[in-house]
């Protein structure tokens, strides 16, 4: 329901968008509250708040309390609430948690298990994989590297825009690369996209619906996050995107059975003797 209400926000009045903002703010107060005390508080007339329930898709205010009511009722606030500068240190931790959240359950609703089973598969059985991503993104593209290359697949990650370009036209048919991107739009990435899809590269997108890297992808797999990051440094992406790595990593693992457990085996060997010993507390 409240992803409705801001999804048809810019469709609906000057008077039932303030309705509108007093729901998305304050969603629990919203369900308990009666109708003239929700005209009061949002500064509109009671037919107002009624004609915005059936704006957004409802018979009266009774049936979008009761939807409101199913959306709350996990106790995550299935919205984001924004930062702003008045806000305490505990308001500031409360709704960074809440974002993050709600944002990974909405997520996990919306992510397409086809998707995930064909960048699995294309994943499992390439010669070479390369992850791409700038920015914010490039160090998501650098702990993806991390995760696959202990799956003794041969796996690389570039941040630089001419490195990409370079590297992705010795891309061929049997290679693989995922390009991390929350807006998809940036056009060095769209480039060496496009020069890898020339060459018969299988390209996975983690992205936002909709985006020209999602259009152009041979698997896209979607993180659509709302964050200002005109403002702030892209937060909840960069969560989302982390998040589908490990989801990827793991059915790789899964898929590709007992031939993970040897190099992971060897990997984690490797890491023992550097590791102190702890001390015996007597």
């Amino acid at each position: 329901m409240l992803e409705r209400i801001r999804d048809q926000y810019e469709q609906l009045s000057a008077a039932e968008r303030k309705v509108a903002d007093e729901l998305l703010q304050h969603p629990n107060d919203f369900v308990r509250a009666a109708v003239a005390d929700i005209a009061r508080i949002a500064g509109v007339s009671q037919p107002t708040v009624i004609r915005f329930a059936r704006s957004v898709g409802c018979t009266g205010l009774q049936e979008l309390k009761l939807k409101l009511a199913g959306s709350l009722v996990s106790g995550v606030p299935y919205v984001h609430a924004d930062v702003t500068a008045g806000d305490s240190i505990a308001e500031v931790s409360a709704k960074i948690f809440d974002n993050v959240i709600s944002a990974l359950i909405k997520c996990r609703n919306e992510v397409s298990p086809q998707s995930i089973e064909d960048a699995v598969d294309l994943i499992a059985q390439t010669r070479r994989l390369e992850f791409y991503g700038l920015g914010n993104s490039g160090i998501i593209a650098a702990d993806a590297q991390h995760k696959f290359f202990r799956f003794d697949i041969p796996t690389v990650a570039y941040s630089d825009p001419h490195v990409q370009s370079m590297a992705a036209a010795l891309l061929g048919p049997r290679d693989v690369l995922v390009a991390i991107s929350n807006s998809g739009r940036t056009n060095e990435l769209l480039d060496a996209a496009d020069i890898a899809l020339g060459n018969g590269c299988r390209v996975i997108a983690l992205t936002s619906p909709g985006s020209p890297l999602a259009r152009m992808a041979t698997v896209p797999i979607y993180a659509n996050a709302r964050e200002d990051a005109e403002i702030y440094s892209p937060m909840i992406s960069r969560i989302l995107h982390l998040t589908l790595i490990d989801v990827l990593a793991v059915g790789v693992a899964l898929k590709r059975g007992p031939a993970v457990i040897q190099p992971l085996e060897r990997t984690k060997q490797s890491l023992r003797t550097r590791k102190r010993v702890a001390e015996d507390p007597s």
